[in-house]
């Protein structure tokens, strides 16, 4: 059975997720997700990507616990990685968490449940996140088994929330409402209806250069990993590789418009 669906609306590709009864993220799972997320990013014609839950009140709740303990008994009996690995997964949940942090056009989770573990660590690798107004628990409970989020979760979280927060919320194993999520922006919105919002803001990126988003979102999200200098050098020699290309030439184009000008 598969637990992945694609539905294209317009640019927009809507990736569904349904594991039911419980929504649990599991390797067959993950795999297959990996498997259908990772052409969409490399297709022009999907302008944006959208994740959501097909259980109802669920988006993911977490990582399958059977599986994660089946896993650590499996690790005692094996030779822990070297030194110098550099942590990059070949396939599995964690090849899927960098794909999506790594798409070169928006990604959105549109958060329509329960979201903790590893769903929220992968609602954390998306771009935007957008929650339903009745989402009871967000957040990172790992702690609780003894464990620690190990999808993300530890270096993403602070770069959301900030590290004091990320703290509280990894160390304690902390979740809370979608309200809370926003309060303290581990959420960008709350909508009604998560998936409408999130395809309303993918009926915006349509309008609008593919390659200008892209090389916005690589930038914007390697900000915070090297000096400002290299940040600044990059963000120039980008400046000018956008400018030349077809649709930043038409935008400026459009953009010179009396209208266009005002909406700047």
């Amino acid at each position: 059975m598969s637990l992945v669906s694609i539905e294209r609306r317009r640019g927009a590709a809507v990736v569904t997720y349904a594991n039911p009864p419980y929504g649990t993220m599991t390797g067959v799972g993950a795999q297959e997700m990996l498997d259908k997320v990772r052409p969409l990013t490399e297709d022009p014609a999907v302008r944006s990507i959208i994740i959501t839950g097909g259980v109802p009140g669920i988006f993911i709740r977490h990582y399958d616990v059977g599986e994660l303990s089946i896993a650590s008994d499996a690790a005692t009996d094996t030779a822990p990685p070297p030194p110098d690995w550099d942590g990059r997964a070949a396939g599995g949940y964690l090849a899927l968490v960098d794909v999506i942090a790594e798409a070169p056009k928006p990604v959105i989770a549109a958060i329509n449940g329960l979201c903790m573990g590893g769903g929220f660590e992968l609602a954390l690798a998306c771009d935007l996140r957008i929650a339903g107004p009745g989402v009871e628990a967000i957040g990172l409970p790992e702690t609780r088994v003894g464990i620690f989020p190990g999808g993300g979760g530890t270096q993403r979280l602070p770069r959301v929330v900030g590290e004091a927060k990320a703290l509280e919320i990894i160390l304690r194993g902390l979740t809370f409402s979608s309200e809370e999520a926003l309060r303290i922006g581990a959420v960008h919105e709350i909508a009604a209806d998560p998936l409408a919002r999130a395809l309303e803001m993918a009926a915006e990126w349509e309008q609008r250069g593919a390659e200008g988003l892209a090389y916005a979102k690589r930038l914007t999200r390697a900000a915070l990993d090297r000096p400002l200098a290299e940040g600044l050098a990059d963000e120039r020699r980008s400046f000018q590789a956008v400018m030349r290309t077809a649709s930043a030439r038409a935008g400026l184009k459009a953009g010179r418009a009396p209208a266009s000008i005002q909406a700047l």
